[in-house]
């Protein structure tokens, strides 16, 4: 019976990830959210019938709540894990629109926004996979997974000019070093890290943007539709969680595929 642990299932990719993975009863599958009694609620109306969730609360920046979530996983699972997935993170809202230098004009938001972003995806995530670490290593699988974006490839930043959500970039980047560092660390035990990336998901980050936010936005998709001239627009949450999924399921430590920095797809292709 496989076992999964997937931060920040209340929403967006995480439930979907819950979602998916759970619709097999053979799963055991434990969501770790801030804010448990609403996130019960939804999969109760949403889920039903699925005894094979269990839902955590911590919030992955709260180091003692981790350990607390650790110690009640080894509880459901017996001791072991199959599958982590990095999930939660932080999106800006502060550099979505803008490029480094202008932002630069604000530079106390600036560094304040920066540190979060490394604080919660990479120093968090950092922490998750060394509590959870002890179970991965008793499990099956040995597979660890963190979402990733294709915003943190240098080649597409450079070539196509990409210079909003800086940031954010810049957070995720660190946590592929991070992912690659682990990898060096636990390949000889068998263990698989990865950073994959969900693509360009609709889910529904730019709602309530202002009419200039939204053309900085336009202008965005049209590097975009450069990079990938067949690309149509955002894919649903349904659809990457899938190819997300088939990414994970196909990789191995002993096809080198540890360590590495691929897309939905499985490739560099990020949209």
């Amino acid at each position: 019976m496989p076992c999964y642990v997937i931060t920040g299932v209340s929403k967006g990719l995480g439930f979907e990830f819950l979602r998916q993975i759970s619709a097999n009863p053979n799963n055991t599958v434990i969501g770790i959210v801030r804010d448990k009694p609403t996130t019960i609620k939804k999969v109760s109306e949403e889920l039903q019938g699925r005894s094979n969730i269990h839902i955590l609360q911590a919030d992955i920046l709260d180091y003692d709540a981790l350990k607390r979530a650790v110690e009640d996983t080894a509880k459901i699972t017996g001791g072991g894990l199959d599958y982590l997935i990095a999930n939660a993170g932080y999106v800006s809202l502060f550099d979505v629109y803008e490029p480094i230098g202008v932002l630069g004009q604000k530079p106390q938001e600036l560094e304040d926004d920066l540190l979060k972003s490394l604080r919660t995806n990479i120093v968090a995530n950092v922490h998750l996979f060394n509590l959870y670490i002890p179970l991965i290593l008793k499990g099956r699988a040995k597979k660890v997974i963190t979402l990733t974006s294709g915003h943190a490839d240098l080649d597409c930043i450079n070539q196509y000019e990409l210079d909003l959500a800086p940031l954010y970039s810049i957070s995720k980047a660190g946590m592929n070093a991070a992912v690659g560092k682990f990898h060096a660390q636990y390949k000889k035990e068998g263990v698989l890290f990865i950073s994959i990336s969900p693509g360009l998901v609709n889910t529904g980050h730019h709602h309530g943007a202002s009419p200039e936010q939204l053309q900085k936005v336009g202008g965005m998709m049209q590097k975009f539709k450069q990079y990938a001239p067949d690309f149509a627009g955002p894919i649903t949450a349904e659809a990457s969680v899938r190819d997300v999924i088939n990414v994970w399921e196909r990789a191995s430590v002993e096809n080198g595929d540890g360590g590495t920095y691929v897309s939905h797809k499985g490739d560099k292709k990020w949209i």
